[in-house]
Formats: structure tokens, C-alpha cells, sequence
């Protein structure tokens, strides 16, 4: 009989390791349902073939749900083991219980196998929990936070310039030294305000910087460069836009980052890069900002 293809389309069906785990948990059911239908008055002479087959079922059902090698098939393996052959027994004493004994094993057998049971659906609950996560990551975005931090040196003229801007066309922007201490340092500070949606970086020639030997150029203090690095670790670089005043040091790191000129149209450009981030902006409120 020729081999028929799978369906094209797989949305509905189940990926293959719950097909699995699914069919395992089957396997091991069925086998308990062959040891609790078992006759075990057919044992009262000793081991039978039927007794070495099921054996063998259940050896090979617990490979095939678990791999030889696993734990778990250690754990469980003893469940193959069955038979029970009574030692030399001396004249004259009663005759061992053997269906008793058998019993003891059938009723361990079952019990391991319903333990495995367990296991695997465990696993199933475990690798369904996984596969969701990710959906419900994409499935309800949240809407991006409008509190944008800004980042500034000594420079105060440009940060209110910048900070008045953003509030004009609808940001909460967040300064740090506008912010209650409640007895943090300031890293602590810019960890607890990291969660904004934006963060506009103002490099602006405060302090003087050069290689050793060299001579002394402008360049935006360190706490400033810092504060760059962390945003665009945690925002992204599409969710930095770096304003700078005059001619100064740009570190060689960001290359990439949006660096727009305070003396320049910086309004649209930070507008266009807000934009670009999946903000919805006003621009009659930008160009008359």
C-alpha cells in the first residue's frame, strides 16, 4: 500500500512531542490494564509464557517512552520484573505462596508504571507551558510608555530646552535630579526610572578629555556616556537619539547611534526618531513646539 502524505496543513495538529508523550502515556495505561487483567492462578505452577511476554511489553514500553539510557528508565525498569522463583524449599515444609508472591510484584509493577504515567504528564504540562509563553508575549503588546528619560551633563540650558519640548508634545519627561531620592544611589535612581519607552542623551562639552600625551578636547562627562551605554542596552539603540551641542568627543563605540546637532533642526529629527520607535505624534504640536 502506497505511503500517504501529511497534510500541508499542520495548524491543528499537535507537535509531535505531545503526539508523543500522548502515546506513552497510552502505552503505559494499556500495559497496567494487561497486569490488573492478568490470571494469576495460571502462576500457581511457575513462570508462563504469557507472564515472559508481558514481561517483555512492558521492558519495551518503558524504552520507547523513555530512551534506555534516562533516569527514568532506571527508576522504572523493575517494573519488567515479574517472575519470582522460590529458593530450595526443605522436605516436610509448607509449599511457598507463590500467586501471593506474584501478586506483591504485579501490585509494585503497577505502581511504578502509574508513576510514569506521572511523569510524562508532567513533562506534557511543562513543554505546553513553554510552547504558550511566547504567544502570550506576542498575542497582547503593551503600549509603549511616554515617560522619556533625559540624560544631561552640566549643560542646563539645553535640558530644559529638551525637557519642555518633550512635555509640549505629549511625553512625561524624566530628569533625574527631579526625582525623590528615597535613599538611592544614583545608579539605583536610573534602574528604577529604566522602564521609560525613550531616552534622549544630551552630550553637550562639559568636561575636557584626550589620550595620554595628547592634547585636551571637549568631550560629554563620563556619567553622561554611562547613562548612553545602559539605555542602549536596555532600550535598544532604536530607542536613543543622542543630541549634541558644539564639537566634541563622539565615543567610537555608538557607531550607529543617532546622533542629532542641538544647533540644527533637532525638533523633527527627535520627532522623526519618536516616530520611528512606534510613537503616534501630533506634528502641528512639534513644529509650533
Amino acid at each position: 500500500m502506497a505511503r500517504t502524505n501529511p497534510p500541508t496543513n499542520q495548524a491543528s495538529a499537535p507537535p509531535i512531542r505531545v503526539q508523543n508523550i500522548q502515546k506513552g502515556t497510552e502505552r503505559l495505561g494499556e500495559r497496567i490494564n494487561e497486569l490488573q487483567a492478568f490470571d494469576l492462578s495460571s502462576l500457581r505452577q511457575g513462570p508462563t509464557a504469557a507472564l515472559k511476554g508481558l514481561e517483555v511489553s512492558i521492558r519495551q514500553t518503558l524504552e520507547r517512552c523513555f530512551g534506555e539510557s534516562s533516569t527514568t528508565y532506571r527508576d522504572l525498569e523493575s517494573a519488567a520484573v515479574l517472575s519470582w522463583r522460590p529458593g530450595m524449599v526443605r522436605r516436610g515444609a509448607p509449599s511457598p505462596d507463590y500467586e501471593g508472591r506474584m501478586r506483591k510484584n504485579f501490585e509494585r509493577s503497577i505502581a511504578l508504571l502509574t508513576q510514569g504515567q506521572r511523569s510524562l504528564e508532567e513533562d506534557l504540562a511543562d513543554y505546553q507551558q513553554e510552547q504558550a509563553a511566547p504567544l502570550s508575549d506576542h498575542s497582547a503588546p503593551t503600549a509603549l510608555s511616554r515617560q522619556v528619560f533625559v540624560v544631561h551633563g552640566h549643560d542646563d540650558g539645553s535640558r530644559e530646552m529638551v525637557a519642555r519640548f518633550l512635555e509640549r508634545i505629549g511625553f512625561d519627561a524624566i530628569i533625574l535630579h527631579e526625582q525623590a531620592n528615597q535613599g538611592r544611589t544614583v545608579i539605583e535612581k536610573v534602574e528604577r526610572y529604566g522602564g521609560v519607552g525613550f531616552a534622549v542623551v544630551l552630550l553637550t562639552p562639559d568636561d575636557e578629555g584626550c589620550v595620554k600625551g595628547g592634547t585636551p578636547t571637549p568631550r560629554a562627562r563620563q556619567n553622561v556616556i554611562l547613562e548612553l551605554g545602559y539605555f542602549i542596552g536596555r532600550l535598544g539603540r532604536g530607542r536613543v537619539c543622542a543630541l549634541k551641542r558644539g564639537s566634541l568627543e563622539i565615543p567610537s563605540d555608538y557607531a550607529g547611534v543617532v546622533y542629532e546637532s542641538l544647533e540644527g533642526n533637532w525638533k523633527q529629527a527627535l520627532g522623526r526618531e519618536l516616530e520611528e520607535a512606534g510613537y503616534e505624534l501630533d506634528w502641528n504640536k512639534v513644529m509650533r513646539a
